[in-house]
């Protein structure tokens, strides 16, 4: 049996600001939910739906993987998303596409200036490598996807690159990336249309290392509208 001698931390600090804002694009809301700190979510978004991710704390990175709800083999693909696009980064108008070419889902709201894809997902072992052995007891996105990919059938092999909503990731002119501080805000929102009916799953980020988010691990909102005129 593994213990450790390290105490637990708060999971936010007491008087954060949480602002818990709205579904981006009104409608009937088929599902809102609050995603814990460091907790996992998942959900099917039907064609036509809308997903808002709320960041509810400001700087809380929400990690995401996104599959066909009829065939999980298809999924979410960063490199055919950014060549179809020629652009890096993520943003309104992004149309998130799968590794067939096809669309998944279209950005059709962002209130940050850009939203990163590169940067991947954190892993125990990761963690271990940028900030020390003494972090190994502290599950990472790579468990929380494992653990809520599982309801779905998916297992390791299912983990490919991931979306980071609300996560400053710059590219420099030398190419080089960095995890630095966050462009978010409490209540900040991005939200996404569904182009078929998907498998939504997100990891708010359990990282409790990195000053990017003031070592201060906030919920993540999620809700899924169904725009008027859609069908029921």
């Amino acid at each position: 049996m593994v213990t450790t001698t390290v105490p637990p931390r708060p999971v936010y600090a007491e008087g954060s600001p949480l602002e818990w804002s709205e579904p981006f694009v009104a409608g009937e809301i088929v599902t809102d939910d609050a995603i814990a700190p460091r907790a996992s979510w998942s959900a099917i978004v039907p064609a036509g739906c809308v997903f808002t991710l709320v960041d509810v704390g400001g700087n809380q990175s929400g990690d995401c993987l996104i599959f066909a709800a009829d065939d999980t083999s298809e999924r979410y693909s960063v490199p055919d998303t950014l060549a179809w696009q020629g652009n890096a980064y993520v943003t309104t108008g992004t149309v998130l596409r799968s590794n067939l070419g096809r669309p998944l889902m279209t950005v059709v709201g962002n209130e940050i200036d850009r939203q990163d894809t590169i940067g991947g997902a954190c892993s125990k072992e990761s963690n271990t490598l940028r900030y020390g052995h003494h972090t190994a007891y502290q599950h990472a996105c790579r468990e929380n996807f494992l653990y809520e990919g599982a309801k779905w059938g998916l297992g390791a092999r299912d983990l490919v690159s991931n979306l980071n909503w609300f996560m400053n990731v710059p590219v420099e002119a030398d190419g080089a990336l960095g995890i630095v501080d966050g462009m978010s805000a409490p209540g900040r929102r991005v939200a996404c249309r569904a182009e078929r009916d998907v498998i939504v799953v997100i990891s708010n980020c359990p990282q409790m290392n990195n000053p990017c988010n003031d070592f201060n691990v906030t919920p993540l909102r999620a809700i899924v509208t169904r725009p008027e005129g859609e069908g029921q």
